[in-house]
């Protein structure tokens, strides 16, 4: 099974930084995104607004250096959820879980017009530990290729593949 979303819009509103009762950051915005095709009539794009939810260090990342207007690239998963509204009606929720957010923008639209972009890092991104949020494969030893006491790879290759190389 896949569910990989990646979105790039534009943030509709300043990103609020919240924290759960047990501590964890969390953060839920709107994300402008234009689609890639207009009426046939020339018209506008039309524009969807994505909702996003982010947490923990992406959440804090998020809040910290992305504002309103700012453009944003958020990779993640699409989750639905089911709640009732205060009158009582069932209502359904989709959403994208960020995974990552990679800044996209220009410097100048970032507000670093001196040169300087927050600490200096322009095109950055954050994603969260792969320890944060699922068990981290085991490691396998990488393979030898040589008998080890060598640099020589005329053991690994036939002597007839070592003059086909283009080398």
């Amino acid at each position: 099974m896949l569910n990989i979303a990646v979105i790039m819009g534009r943030l509709t509103a300043a990103p609020e930084l919240r924290t759960t009762p047990n501590g964890v950051s969390v953060t839920s915005f709107s994300v402008a995104v234009d689609r890639s095709y207009s009426s046939r009539s020339g018209g506008e794009r039309q524009t969807d607004f994505i909702n996003v939810v982010a947490w923990r260090g992406t959440a804090e990342f998020i809040c910290k250096y992305f504002q309103k207007g700012q453009m944003i690239a958020i990779d993640g998963s699409i989750q639905t959820r089911n709640y009732e509204d205060k009158q009582g009606n069932k209502r359904t929720a989709v959403e994208v879980v960020a995974n990552n957010a990679n800044f996209c923008g220009s410097k100048r639209e970032a507000g670093g017009g001196d040169g300087e972009f927050y600490g200096g890092s322009y095109g950055g991104s954050f994603s969260e530990p792969r320890g944060a949020m699922e068990p981290a494969a085991p490691k396998e030893p990488a393979p030898a290729f040589t008998n080890g006491d060598s640099d020589d790879l005329s053991d690994v290759f036939a002597a007839d593949d070592v003059d086909d190389l283009p080398f």
